[in-house]
């Protein structure tokens, strides 16, 4: 590096020292790192920063730099690399390449003779899965990949060199560089320095790989190959590396990539790149080495998983499949994360890419098999990716793939063969464990924020309010229309009479409310008081009410109502219009399905009405005001035919009353059963055991809905802006 020193000179002699070692050599076992080869690329990488810095005129090829371009060392060097010889040249030209794209300052990945070969290695690369040069591998892609965010123009140059050059007549390496770049025509003029002694080496180099037999011919030209394997693909085969290191830096890479700025960049990548199809083909293939059945409480276990950390948490319990598991959901994570961050042309294609070929081709088979277990997975697995699902454009795919287009209100007698109503049916399905799965899953749909969802499942239903008998003004207030005052098992003063002590009882707005609207006082009342004193036992365990719910009720309804704000719903209930003829009113399949269900709680194993009252909370807390009245406003004057949610638990509890007279020792079998749940006493079989668990089931349900309808209707009638609730209440 002394003044006095021809750097082009000094240039030529280190490339020359590596050209003949291949004609001198005759030992092939000799590693590379015990020859000078590492230590002449070093020397020419050096020479051409330090030349660099010396320039005078920025943005101009000093004599060494155009020596490089003009006598194809990069290609030649992709050569030596892809012949391995020495033993870890691969390594060395790896390294060679980021550096010197990194540390030459000067723009090169538009020449010819240098997206070209990084065209080759690229390929190289991605042949060898778990080669030894993965290191190496992920920091040139790493390279490439911050130069295309620095410059998007460059992502044509880097994935498809080959096949634009095909484009073009082939020219002749005499005068390749002349035509390189039509970006940089006026970044292409080159020195004429020293062209005897650069004509004099081409000679050597190119004699020096004919001399050496052993070195692959390189046969590919500008028109051959397919050029299959680009950048995307080399990265996606270092995201499957089994070094974890490697695998996230290949993948933070490739959200570098599909997050370019530019719209005709991103729009290349969709169109001219395998970007989409590779990443969706990649998720479907970790899905299809799942193994066949996996049980649900073994996948939810693997809530956690992060692409970003996707191995399997090592303190929870092995099960068979358990690193397959983790690694889709990883990965499925990875695809949402990267969808999220990409450019809205590469995220909409990406996200139909992943539904069309693992939600519709993959899933749907399973949904609708006959295979019980083929069902249960496929659902317990969806569920899970629904709960890791974040990006908006994939999460309209999934929505539009389970419910279809925007429903129009259902009919009874409406059998649709769609993927949403075998779904619903399964909610009602022979096994117990597949109705559990489905109804977990419907609960995780009713969480994410699309407003589709709840329109299509309830509120399409729900429109016009065809639930409320026409004919009749509505009620000023729930005297009015206390029907329930002809049921047997209540009497005038029922619903105040409920046995809780004043400091029990929450504080409530007076007795009266706007016009159609019931003071939260009588709803909380009417849901407290409906199952009979002979079946509460929760006063005996210091429960004394439903306010230790109303925390987490408050909770859940704010952060409902924030989900749900921009939706623009109304505040009130549509008025009714008294003349028009009644139609009759059909609550919807699901709806329907989970009236079908509560009416037999009683009936059904403990672990199902859990999840069946769970996705009614859900539904309860959602602030429309026509899901307020349905679910939750106990005096509505129901149409000739229709049933609520509280005319249902009516019909259960009168079905309980009767049933307690023929359980001996009802109540202390009852208290029993409620300590086992609470796991306060061991637990044993008792008969008429699932009958006594509902009944617990159904005395909290109760008092969960009355603390929904407390932190949902303040003393002037529902709104979705709540105040914060009483001192000592939350």
């Amino acid at each position: 590096r002394e003044p006095s020193i021809d750097l082009l000179q000094a240039f030529v002699e280190h490339w020359k020292g590596v050209t003949h070692y291949y004609i001198e050599s005759t030992d092939e076992n000799t590693p590379v790192k015990k020859t000078d080869i590492p230590w002449r690329l070093r020397q020419m990488l050096d020479i051409l920063v330090y030349e660099e810095r010396q320039q005078v005129a920025a943005g101009e090829a000093g004599p060494c730099l155009e020596y490089l371009l003009q006598h194809r060392i990069l290609e030649t060097l992709c050569t030596l690399g892809k012949a391995e010889y020495p033993p870890g040249m691969r390594q060395q030209v790896f390294q060679f390449f980021s550096k010197v794209l990194v540390q030459v300052q000067h723009p090169l990945l538009h020449y010819l003779s240098v997206h070209r070969p990084v065209q080759k290695l690229l390929r190289l690369g991605g042949s060898v899965p778990g080669s030894l040069t993965e290191k190496e591998e992920v920091q040139f892609t790493s390279v490439l990949c911050s130069k295309i965010q620095q410059d998007p123009e460059l992502l044509t140059y880097i994935l498809e060199g080959k096949k634009i050059i095909s484009r073009k007549k082939a020219p002749r390496e005499s005068t390749a560089l002349s035509k390189d770049s039509a970006c940089h025509t006026d970044k292409d003029h080159f020195h004429s320095s020293a062209p005897d002694k650069g004509s004099q080496l081409d000679g050597e180099h190119c004699g020096a790989q004919a001399l050496n037999s052993h070195l692959p011919a390189e046969t590919e030209g500008p028109d051959s190959g397919t050029g299959e394997s680009t950048l995307i693909t080399s990265l996606l085969g270092l995201c499957k590396s089994k070094k974890s290191r490697v695998a996230l830096k290949a993948q933070e890479n490739l959200l570098l990539l599909v997050s370019v700025a530019s719209p005709a960049a991103a729009t290349y990548l969709v169109q001219s790149s395998p970007c989409c199809m590779a990443i969706a083909e990649h998720l479907c293939q970790l899905y299809r080495s799942l193994p066949a059945f996996l049980d649900p409480a073994d996948i939810a276990a693997l809530e956690g998983i992060s692409w970003r950390l996707p191995s399997a948490p090592s303190d929870e319990a092995s099960f068979p499949g358990k690193e397959a598991l983790a690694a889709f959901l990883g990965w499925f994570d990875y695809c949402d994360h990267l969808i999220t961050e990409a450019h809205v042309v590469v995220a909409d294609t990406l996200a139909k890419t992943v539904a069309e070929k693992l939600f519709v081709e993959t899933l749907q088979p399973q949904l609708l098999h006959v295979s019980e277990q083929s069902i249960l997975t496929s659902t317990a697995l969806l569920t899970a990716m629904l709960r890791q699902l974040r990006s908006p454009a994939l999460l309209q795919e999934a929505v539009a793939f389970l419910l279809g287009p925007d429903q129009q209100p259902a009919a009874l007698e409406d059998n649709p063969r769609t993927l949403c109503s075998h779904l619903i049916r399964h909610c009602d399905h022979l096994s117990d464990e597949i109705s559990i799965a489905t109804l977990r899953l419907f609960e995780e749909l009713l969480q994410k924020p699309h407003e589709q969802v709840i329109r299509d499942l309830v509120l399409c239903n729900l429109d016009g309010r065809l639930y409320v008998a026409r004919g009749s003004p509505e009620p000023e207030s729930y005297e009015d229309t206390l029907d329930l005052e002809e049921d047997p098992y209540f009497t005038d003063d029922g619903f105040l009479d409920c046995g809780f002590s004043p400091s029990a009882k929450p504080r409530t707005a007076p007795p009266t409310s706007a016009p159609g609207k019931t003071a939260v006082t009588e709803i909380v009342n009417s849901f407290l008081c409906l199952v009979p004193e002979e079946a509460k036992t929760s006063a005996f365990l210091e429960e004394t009410g439903y306010d230790t719910y109303v925390h987490d009720a408050y909770g859940l309804f704010q952060e409902c109502s924030s989900r749900v704000a921009p939706w623009g719903w109304p505040l009130g209930p549509a008025p009714l219009d008294l003349h028009e003829p009644e139609r009759p009113f059909f609550e919807g399949p699901f709806l329907q399905v989970l009236f079908d269900r509560m009416a037999r709680i009683l009936d059904q194993p403990y672990s199902l009405n859990l999840q069946v009252t769970s996705v009614l909370s859900r539904l309860a807390l959602f602030p429309h005001p026509h899901i307020h009245e349905y679910l939750l406003d106990p005096y509505i004057n129901l149409a000739p035919g229709c049933r609520s949610l509280f005319s249902v638990l009516v019909r259960v509890i009168g079905d309980l009353m009767q049933r307690i007279q023929r359980v001996p020792q009802f109540p202390g079998k009852l208290l029993l059963v409620r300590k086992q749940l609470m796991g306060q006493v061991p637990g044993e079989q008792l008969d008429h055991q699932i009958l006594l668990q509902g009944v617990v089931v159904l005395e909290e349900f109760c008092k969960e809905l009355a603390a929904i309808a407390f932190v949902k209707f303040p003393p002037h009638g529902p709104q979705l802006n709540l105040s914060p609730p009483p001192e000592g209440q939350v």
